[in-house]
């Protein structure tokens, strides 16, 4: 086992998983336009990707043990380029089809939108526990080194797609059809070149068994650590964290297009680059804090940034803005996943699966609705509405980072490796 190039490998499977995010997030009007569907639709179309994205993380990392992390790898490579194709080359509509959902280029991108996210489903049921099980004693400092990367992947994609923009002119008004069509195409290609590199590096690689595993834990011990009261309330969490974080990145480059009169992936780009470098050091963070304390600023800090986004009208005040949100969400999903892995180890990779899968569970409940919100109510609103959910966390984290401190701090739980034999 060679552990430096699995963690490699694993960072760049998360690239490959955020650059889907951006560019998506980034052709959404161009694709909506070629295939003649409102914001409404488009968000419906997005939703598969993320409730895919749950079933996928849910059973793969429901099967790690038994499977094996190389070949939900290998399998989680082989569908981001099938569906990658798949949308290339669905068939795209002359006019709006009445009712939306009778034509094959909906049927086919929604099938392809799920396809992405049972990919990505897999990649992030894979990485969690193997990421836990090499490095057992700086779990949370390493989760979110990996997950750096999510945001590495933000700004890759979405560097790439705003050069594109400008090298082929997507941005001018009047740009043909053509072109912009092409446009997108090429963006969204580009999926596929990372998803290529890490199955080559995992390709003939030997993986360890999981924490769990090793530990003897049960598996019906694995299954009742989701079901202790504080695991439910982390699961709930979740929903929230992910919804504040998740929803309005998909959105943000449509949302500020259109509040600002700028390239709203620029936004994207700047937030994501604030996360990647903050994340790295997110391990000392949580440790001078307290995981609940540093999540507890976070939820707050994310309340202030959304309300802001939701009132700007110059590009300063919407950079200003994304500062504020973008520090704000940093945070919340490796420190999510790294107490899960340091409170409820016996849980193991389907414990990260749950609180995986339940963050893009959430995330694919609120598109839509950010998506109505905006048809109905404009841009801003959409952010401000948003807005409330960290508020909510920002009680619960508080009130646990309280509860902690009664008990003489935050305390994780470490599992012993059952000697061989033994």
């Amino acid at each position: 086992m060679n552990p430096r190039k699995l963690f490699l490998a694993s960072c760049v499977a998360l690239v490959t998983t955020s650059m889907v995010f951006s560019i998506r997030g980034d052709i959404l009007d161009a694709l909506g336009a070629d295939f003649h569907l409102n914001r409404q639709q488009t968000g419906l179309i997005l939703s598969p990707a993320f409730w895919g994205f749950t079933l996928s993380i849910l059973i793969g990392g429901s099967l790690v043990d038994f499977i094996g992390m190389r070949r939900l790898l290998l399998i989680s490579s082989g569908g981001y380029v099938a569906a990658v194709l798949a949308i290339l080359f669905a068939p795209r509509p002359t006019a709006a089809v009445d009712p939306y959902y009778s034509d094959p280029g909906f049927l086919i991108l929604y099938g392809a939108m799920l396809t992405l996210g049972l990919s990505q489903g897999l990649v992030e049921g894979v990485i969690n526990p193997l990421c836990t099980t090499m490095f057992p004693t700086e779990k949370t400092h390493r989760m979110n080194v990996l997950h750096a990367w999510w945001p590495g992947g933000l700004i890759i994609g979405g560097l790439a797609s705003y050069a594109l923009t400008k090298l082929m002119g997507l941005d001018v008004q009047g740009v043909s059809t053509a072109t912009a069509t092409l446009g997108w195409q090429i963006k969204l290609g580009l999926i596929m070149l990372p998803a290529a590199a890490y199955a080559y590096m995992v390709w003939s690689e030997t993986f360890p068994a999981t924490e769990r595993v090793s530990a003897g834990v049960s598996n019906r011990d694995m299954i009742k650590e989701t079901f202790r009261p504080l695991f439910l309330l982390w699961f709930g969490c979740m929903w929230l964290t992910a919804a504040t974080e998740l929803g309005p990145d998909q959105w943000v480059g449509s949302l500020i297009t259109n509040l600002v009169g700028m390239q709203g992936i620029l936004i994207l780009v700047y937030t994501a680059g604030i996360m990647f470098v903050l994340r790295f050091f997110g391990g000392r963070l949580a440790h001078a804090m307290s995981p609940t304390g540093l999540l507890t600023v976070s939820a707050i800090l994310s309340c202030i940034g959304l309300f802001s986004l939701g009132s700007a009208s110059t590009p300063v005040q919407a950079f200003l803005a994304a500062t504020i949100f973008g520090v704000g969400k940093t945070y919340f999903w490796p420190v999510m996943l790294g107490v899960t892995a340091e409170r409820f180890p016996k849980g193991g990779a389907l414990a990260l699966a749950v609180i995986g899968g339940t963050g893009n569970l959430s995330a694919a409940f609120i598109l839509p609705i950010m998506g109505g919100w905006y048809d109905s109510y404009g841009a801003a609103a959409a952010f401000r509405y948003v807005g409330i959910l960290p508020a909510v966390l920002a009680v619960v984290f508080g009130a646990l980072f309280f509860y902690d401190k009664s008990r003489g701090g935050y305390k994780a739980e470490e599992l012993k490796a059952v000697p061989a034999g033994g």
